[in-house]
């Protein structure tokens, strides 16, 4: 077994010591919805499978189109939350996404919040990222991009995204990976605007993995998603009404429930996930931004890990740089990618 095998397992668990019981409370009570119950088909109807229980849904994507889903109703702030198995084998530049957004409303002005998954070579790490919009602010791309410490084809996990008027997580099982803490600084930049739930499976050869270096490959087709597990809450509201809907006591329910909170072990798994898997952030990217975004806290044992690019210093030391290139020169028939994005956490 490689070191990052060990590396891998080590990693896995400390987060099961560390999170412990009390965080495994955050997802014990979940609505758990029907298909018929929230959502409604978005594209690619033939491609969009309904189990005969209706707990649950199977996007697929092949050469002629993929599939996706949306929620029957638009929320101001909420909890939009799933269990999801991801597609198996090779699946570079098939994307699947699970996010937040009033584009369809407010197409120039739209919010998003976004869980995308990237596609992955077969032996390979899956990658995903996370980014958010307020306002039409998609100039400003809040992309952070991170590793999975588990393969996310063989069972299913849950992925969910609070968004309240005070913050947003994101959240992977029982670990929260990103906060966003809201301050006055943000401004409009701050998802404001009802936004529904969204999911698709796609073809995104042209940028998805490694650059668009490696393209989806049809004759693994159909690529299948699985969905099961849906749980939404928050305010439902209809975004073009006239007449304001009170949603207080919505954002309290959502403000006194335990997703909507870190506790202590759980902060500490979301330190170790991010130290260990998230390779960019576009808060040490001080080529985009010379000053960081108002809402960026900047952790100094993170800020060292990066270059001023957003992603990893790979190597460290010069010796390190140098110890690898003499081992790429001596196995010359092993492909070294030139996407930063594949090379290995050191």
């Amino acid at each position: 077994m490689s070191k990052s095998s060990y590396n891998n397992i080590f990693f896995i668990i400390i987060l099961i010591l560390s999170l412990g019981l009390r965080s495994s409370l955050a997802f014990t009570n979940l609505n758990s919805l029907s298909f018929e119950e929230s959502l409604s088909p978005l594209f690619g109807d033939a491609n969009l499978v309904r189990s005969p229980d209706d707990l649950s849904v199977r996007l697929l994507l092949d050469r002629y189109t993929g599939s996706g889903f949306i929620s029957s109703n638009m929320y101001q702030h909420g909890f939009y939350s799933s269990m999801v198995k991801l597609p198996a084998d090779y699946t570079a530049g098939v994307v699947v996404a699970f996010y937040t957004s009033n584009g369809d409303v407010f197409e120039k002005t739209h919010d998003e919040l976004d869980i995308e998954f990237l596609g992955n070579i077969k032996g390979k790490p899956w990658r995903f990222q996370t980014n958010l919009y307020g306002n039409g602010s998609t100039h400003r791309g809040r992309e952070e991009r991170y590793r999975l410490w588990f393969d996310p084809s063989k069972e299913f996990h849950r992925y969910s995204i609070l968004w309240t008027p005070h913050k947003i997580i994101f959240w992977v099982d029982d670990v929260p990976i990103r906060e966003v803490i809201r301050n006055d600084a943000m401004g409009a930049d701050y998802p404001a605007k009802p936004m529904a739930l969204y999911a698709t499976i796609w073809d995104a050869s042209d940028w998805a993995t490694s650059g668009g270096k490696y393209k989806a490959n049809y004759k693994f087709a159909p690529f299948v998603a699985e969905f099961k597990s849906f749980s939404l809450d928050g305010c439902s509201v209809d975004p073009i009404q006239e007449v304001p809907v009170d949603c207080s006591d919505s954002v309290d329910f959502l403000e006194s429930q335990d997703y909507s909170s870190i506790n202590s072990h759980q902060r500490a798994a979301m330190r170790r996930f991010r130290q260990r898997f998230m390779y960019y952030s576009y808060c040490y990217d001080t080529l985009r931004y010379p000053e960081p975004l108002p809402e960026c806290v900047i952790v100094p044992a993170e800020k060292d890990r990066f270059k001023e690019t957003g992603r990893l210093k790979f190597g460290g030391t010069e010796a390190r740089e140098r110890r690898r290139n003499r081992r790429q020169q001596r196995r010359p028939e092993i492909e070294i990618e030139s996407d930063p994005d594949d090379r290995k956490l050191l």
